[in-house]
């Protein structure tokens, strides 16, 4: 076994340093004109029915592949 360690931390230069923590100056578009807001999905009845169908086979699924049943 091994047992040299290695120095983990390497040591860069200042320069270098620099170069990767510069912070990037960005702008944010705000005068979008055709920006349609998106509509809030309503969750129903059906949906919740739905949800529960699906889930019923799953579920049975799990069972037979657990205790062959």
């Amino acid at each position: 076994m091994d047992t040299q360690t290695r120095k983990v931390v390497m040591e860069i230069e200042r320069e270098e340093l620099q170069q990767l923590v510069n912070e990037v100056k960005e702008t944010v578009a705000t005068d979008i004109s055709n920006h349609t807001p998106l509509k809030a999905q309503v969750f129903c009845a059906a949906d919740l029915w739905n949800l529960q169908r699906k889930m019923k086979p799953a579920y049975r699924q799990k069972l037979t592949n657990r205790w062959g049943m």
